[in-house]
């Protein structure tokens, strides 16, 4: 028996990004490998691949997760949201990705969706965090090349916003 021939299939139906969507997936293949090549979620990025940088990440059902550790079988049935569903009906940008760019928490991006995703996880949750424990909560993050700094301030002037709450 080849390798080909022993490579099991299954049938995968999630919502992406408010839309339903089915496909047939490799067991062994990575959610991130199903957004990205089933789907061209871009966003979804290939960093470590072994759940320790966060540029994978993505929520589903609500809760943060690295992609990359998340086989694409296990999605059956759950909501999936990636940056690109965070976009309004005319293409605009959410109040957090609207932050990255005001903050200048943005330099070559590749880690970005991945911070984001992690930031509409604790926006979402309407919890007001302190500075140190928004660090605490966006530490599962690598990022080589921008100042943390830009990243917290964008996230936490999100919160108060929300929050309706002036710094």
């Amino acid at each position: 028996m080849s390798k080909e021939q022993n490579i099991q299939y299954k049938l995968v139906r999630c919502k992406i990004n408010g839309v339903m969507k089915e496909t047939m997936v490799d067991v062994r293949a990575s959610l991130t490998d199903m957004l990205r090549g089933e789907y061209q979620l871009n966003s979804v990025k290939k960093g470590c691949e072994v759940g320790e940088c966060g540029a994978c990440n993505v929520l589903i059902d609500g809760e943060c997760y690295n992609s990359c550790i998340y086989l694409a079988v296990w999605a059956d049935g759950k909501e999936i949201r990636t940056v690109e569903g965070l976009m309004g009906e005319n293409g605009e940008l959410s109040d957090i990705q609207q932050a990255f760019i005001d903050e200048a928490a943005v330099q070559c991006g590749f880690c970005t969706p991945g911070i984001i995703m992690s930031a509409v996880e604790i926006l979402e949750s309407g919890k007001e965090y302190t500075r140190e424990e928004l660090r605490k909560l966006l530490s599962g993050h690598l990022c080589r090349c921008t100042g943390y700094e830009n990243i917290l301030n964008a996230v936490e002037k999100t919160m108060q916003k929300r929050l309706k709450k002036e710094l």
